[in-house]
């Protein structure tokens, strides 16, 4: 489900700056660098790529020091400059316990320090 509008989210964005690791199913890992987050999904800026809405990507990120892999796919993709995209990844699968590592950095001091 695609939504738009801080009034229509479902889960709760939370500032992130770090580098993650992305790449479509089957292709060579890329990285670019995470934006926000929540437990629906996330959003990166990539540099140099080709992304296209519909999309179906896997994303390594790190989560209260713990790594998270998660499979998503293309929300939105917003071009910054010629080069550069903001993508929103709606989250298919998160592996493990990403999830709830997720909800409970949501909750941490960290994540409200960055809000």
């Amino acid at each position: 489900m695609i939504r738009t509008g801080r009034d229509r989210r479902q889960f709760q964005r939370i500032p992130m700056n770090q580098i993650v690791s992305f790449a479509e199913l089957g292709d060579r890992a890329v990285e670019g660098r995470a934006l926000d987050v929540s437990s629906g999904g996330i959003r990166f800026r990539a540099v140099a790529c080709e992304i296209a809405l519909g999309d179906v990507l896997r994303l390594t990120f790190s989560v209260l020091g713990q790594l998270v892999t998660a499979t998503g796919t293309v929300a939105w993709a917003t071009e910054v400059d010629p080069l550069t995209l903001d993508v929103g990844l709606e989250f298919d699968e998160l592996e493990g316990r990403g999830r709830a590592l997720l909800e409970r950095f949501a909750q941490s001091e960290e994540a409200q320090l960055s809000a």
